[in-house]
């Protein structure tokens, strides 16, 4: 097969093979939406390609996975910093959200976020919101990878006014995106304090009958662990497994608040972690127990949140962020290795959203990957892969491939229009900002 993309001139990511994690003056052919062939220019036969990219020196690298966003908070980035969690939420994302959240909003603000995590090299995301199919539109028109899982409560929320249409809501969702090749649909129950027992049997009961991932806000707060205890004597975990709720494709965001037991059942169950080290910094959540998760066989991968918690969405910040709050956190800096947190953003990502065809640079494995401009000051020298986490930034990023088609060439995005997109949301954002000045 003749390749649609050839790049040459390159480094090659190989964590597996190579000490310092890559090997210089190598070559990636792709075809078909899938990588045909790697190997060293030395090795490369020649032929024709539809298109020949000359990296000149770049690593090429798998595309980051970012396990969980709400793309469309992006309007909200700022809007309320420095708060405790409930009052964040309560008092200030809840009523924001019922004022604001509409199919125009979460179309833009989605673009918005795509375009953020485009650029600095996230070709995967999780995302949990409402108006989902908008969310699914602004994904496939920038040219994004998505899992894309639409939200249930047990109040009146955007798009479903009535609490007892949620799990239907999301079950028509699930069936208008089927057959999809970027975005796949899932379910997102919010968490264990916004969805009654029952909501979130028939919740998971529906991703099992749609055979989908179901994705919960779990062990986020102190706070959380506290409640659930009190109404069911027992821990969030524990209150999931006994309803039926924990397995392989049930994807528990967050798990700061996890006991032994709790880690247990996880790994008992093959339930997924996703961690979100910089949220739940910022909102003084806590450090989810990684490293325990990890050694007990949990599958753990790491997500930015949405940026209203964060307030970005670069998952190399995101690595560099993780590495380092657990070194400090456990005073031992050989936990949390920059070569395991890097399998976490790209290879473990990918393997708990249950995309197993990427996440990974090789043949036959669908085309997702990045160039990474090293020839910086601040990367030189590049002694290994290992420097990506603990100094590269998503600015670094020059190039972007999906699904085997270019998408973000030389820094710039060639699937839509970013000035377009950014003047939407700043237009929205006056108009958020003008609203709560007047109620104030």
């Amino acid at each position: 097969m003749t390749p649609e993309i050839l790049i040459t001139n390159a480094c090659v990511f190989s964590p597996d093979k190579d000490e310092a994690g890559f090997f210089a003056q190598g070559f990636v052919a792709i075809g078909g939406g899938r990588i045909l062939d790697i190997g060293a220019m030395s090795a490369y036969k020649g032929g024709r390609a539809g298109r020949i990219i000359d990296a000149g020196g770049a690593l090429v690298m798998p595309g980051l996975v970012n396990g969980h966003n709400h793309a469309a908070m992006t309007l909200f980035r700022g809007l309320a910093d420095d708060l405790p969690l409930m009052t964040w939420l309560e008092q200030h994302i809840f009523p924001a959200e019922a004022r604001y959240v509409g199919p125009e909003m979460v179309y833009w603000c989605t673009k918005l976020a795509a375009a953020e995590m485009l650029l600095s090299g996230t070709t995967t995301v999780a995302d949990a919101y409402f108006y989902e199919d908008e969310a699914a539109r602004a994904f496939s028109e920038s040219g994004m990878r998505a899992v894309a899982a639409h939200g249930i409560v047990d109040f009146p929320a955007p798009g479903v006014p009535d609490p007892a249409d949620n799990v239907a809501a999301v079950a028509r969702f699930i069936e208008r995106h089927q057959g999809d090749d970027l975005v796949h649909p899932a379910v997102f129950a919010h968490s264990p304090y916004t969805c009654s027992s029952k909501t979130l049997v028939k919740a998971k009961e529906l991703a099992r009958q749609w055979n989908v991932p179901f994705f919960i806000h779990l062990a986020e707060t102190h706070g959380e662990q506290a409640l659930i205890r009190s109404k069911w004597q027992g821990s969030p975990t524990s209150y999931l497994h006994s309803l039926g709720i924990l397995d392989e494709q049930t994807i528990c965001v967050h798990g700061v608040w996890l006991d032994e037991e709790d880690i247990a059942l996880l790994a008992r169950t093959g339930a997924c972690v996703v961690s979100c080290p910089q949220s739940n910094m910022k909102l003084a959540s806590g450090v989810a127990p990684l490293a325990e998760l990890r050694a007990a066989g949990v599958p753990v991968c790491l997500g930015t949140d949405g940026c209203a918690s964060n307030n970005g969405l670069d998952m190399f910040a995101e690595m560099d962020m993780c590495a380092k709050l657990h070194k400090v956190h456990s005073l031992d800096p050989t936990t949390m290795p920059a070569r395991e947190v890097l399998k976490m953003a790209t290879e473990a990502g990918a393997h708990v959203l249950g995309l197993r065809e990427t996440g990974v640079l090789a043949p036959g494995k669908q085309a997702d990957l990045i160039l990474v401009d090293h020839h910086h000051a601040h990367l030189t020298p590049f002694h290994s892969i290992d420097t990506l986490v603990y100094a590269a930034n998503g600015a670094d990023v020059k190039s972007v491939i999906v699904n085997g088609r270019l998408v973000v060439e030389e820094g710039d995005i060639l699937t839509f229009d970013v000035a377009e997109t950014m003047q939407r949301v700043a237009e929205m954002a006056r108009t958020l900002k003008d609203s709560e000045g007047a109620g104030s």
